[in-house]
């Protein structure tokens, strides 16, 4: 795809300079994290901040890492506004899904586990390193999804992973890749179209019009 703007990149700097306010600004966090207020008191703002926020530096390092990598990805293959929609909206319907569990909820998970899913419908046979081996992007997810449902069922005991949030971006990403495929192999056919008819129309003036 042309145009890339690397908007991954301004995304992560952006979550870095958030996180460094959160550790020097009194109550920050608590100003813009998902909570039931979001709810109560019709605070849907919230739903959008706290996709900006991270509770520890290593919380932040994994999410950047991500973020870093499959948005590069998705970015190069989609292009930019397709991207940062696909970003956006799987976060956001992530959070608007995980209120429902749980007391309160930050990070970017839910949004780059919407950007892994369409990545992985896209480019299911990219090869990546994750779980200490090299394998294919799409076996990758389906070991991501299968992890966040045992732990959503506390197969590992009790954690602070938001893996109802995993699991609504990565689902919510997952169509938007159908969608986005079909999308595409529509535009490229189309194009394969207008080419050979221009084809036929130039072998059509060497015969009949020169």
């Amino acid at each position: 795809m042309k145009n890339q703007k690397f908007y991954s990149l301004w995304l992560s700097l952006i979550i870095i300079v958030i996180f460094i306010l959160q550790n020097i600004i009194p109550n920050f966090t608590d100003l813009f994290v998902l909570n039931q207020k979001a709810i109560t008191n019709f605070q849907i703002y919230r739903f959008l901040t706290a996709i900006f926020l991270h509770g520890s530096i290593t919380h932040l390092a994994f999410n950047l890492f991500a973020l870093f990598f499959f948005g590069l990805v998705l970015e190069k293959t989609i292009g930019t506004k397709r991207f940062m929609i696909t970003f956006l909206v799987t976060g956001i319907i992530a959070n608007i899904i995980s209120v429902n569990f749980y007391n309160s909820s930050l990070g970017a998970s839910g949004a780059i586990y919407g950007v892994i899913g369409a990545a992985t419908i896209l480019r299911p046979m990219m090869m990546i390193y994750t779980f200490g081996a090299i394998m294919p992007m799409f076996l990758a997810a389906i070991i991501y999804i299968i992890a966040d449902i045992l732990r959503a069922y506390g197969a590992f005991g009790p954690t602070n992973v938001g893996s109802i949030a995993h699991l609504s971006g990565i689902g919510l990403g997952l169509l938007l890749g159908v969608y986005y495929r079909i999308k595409f192999k529509k535009i490229q056919n189309k194009e394969i179209e207008v080419r050979f008819d221009e084809g036929s129309m130039e072998r059509w003036e060497d015969r009949f019009v020169k």
